[in-house]
């Protein structure tokens, strides 16, 4: 059965051993999992950025894929971040989340190599080929690259690329590749909290989420909100969440996050390097933001 993917997707932080970063703590990610069930979620995001994938090895990834998937146990899709800079990484991680029972796969853009328009056509429908949903996931900031309008509505044609995670912060981008592939079955899914609402106006499909990780039950009334066509509800829960969405980003994700998780007597951990944990003064800030929605 085909997974759809729509609404809000917590890209979950990966929590770590409290004492020892380089342990998986795999009971917390349970935890947390059964608890964003219970919240209204509509599909979770396993190994993705916020979930530090960058810093896990191909063991680790996989674990984390493997307990999610057992944890959700067919109630919401598992979208399994798989990408990577190196296509035969990419492809190796995407057929073992595919072995392992996700429903898609999260593809990034390739980073630091910046390879061309051939190169990125060919990436992505090697990846698709596997038989897998593919959401590809443009993220300008982190790549040092864009993906142009024509080249996703190009890669929308794959049947097996199913949509793009659009977090370029350009609404003008995002409007063209909804308008170029509505008569495709292609899902446009902000990547960004701020930008969830304007993007589900001009008929964007839902949010692969950081906040989510902390208030998904607010996150996912704003969604179903804007679908039944309360306008009011959903702009008020936006404005109500906005200054979780920035304080989500005083530092570099998932730094604030999983503090915020870890506020919140979730399972978290510290970060690891090369990131640094949130400092004293941050983590004040944070913690008053977050009094607000208790």
């Amino acid at each position: 059965m085909v997974r759809v993917f729509e609404g809000v997707f917590p890209a979950i932080v990966t929590p770590f051993s409290r004492n020892d970063p380089s342990r998986l703590d795999l009971d917390g990610l349970r935890a947390n999992v059964r608890w964003l069930l219970s919240q209204g979620i509509h599909g979770i995001v396993p190994c993705g950025s916020t979930g530090e994938s960058a810093t896990m090895s191909h063991t680790e990834h996989e674990k984390v894929v493997e307990v999610t998937v057992d944890e959700v146990n067919g109630k919401i899709p598992v979208l399994a971040g798989t990408g990577s800079n190196n296509t035969s990484e990419a492809l190796l991680l995407t057929k073992a989340a595919k072995n392992l029972g996700a429903d898609g796969v999260l593809v990034i853009s390739p980073y630091y190599n910046k390879p061309n328009r051939a190169g990125l056509v060919k990436h992505y429908t090697k990846i698709a080929d596997l038989d897998i949903p593919v959401i590809m996931y443009n993220v300008p900031g982190r790549t040092g690259q864009n993906l142009e309008p024509d080249l996703v509505i190009e890669l929308a044609k794959h049947p097996m690329i199913v949509g793009i995670k659009e977090a370029s912060g350009n609404i003008t981008q995002i409007s063209r590749i909804i308008m170029g592939t509505r008569d495709q079955d292609f899902n446009v899914i902000s990547g960004d909290d701020e930008m969830t609402l304007p993007i589900l106006a001009l008929g964007g499909k839902g949010v692969i989420s950081v906040a989510a990780n902390v208030e998904p039950k607010r996150m996912a009334m704003m969604h179903e909100a804007f679908m039944k066509g309360d306008l009011a509800t959903a702009r008020n829960l936006h404005f109500e969440l906005s200054p979780l969405f920035k304080a989500l980003f005083i530092d570099t994700n998932p730094i604030p996050v999983k503090k915020a998780v870890e506020l919140r007597k979730m399972a978290a951990g510290p970060v690891r390097l090369p990131l640094d944990n949130l400092d004293e003064k941050k983590t004040a800030d944070l913690a008053a933001v977050l009094k607000r929605y208790d």
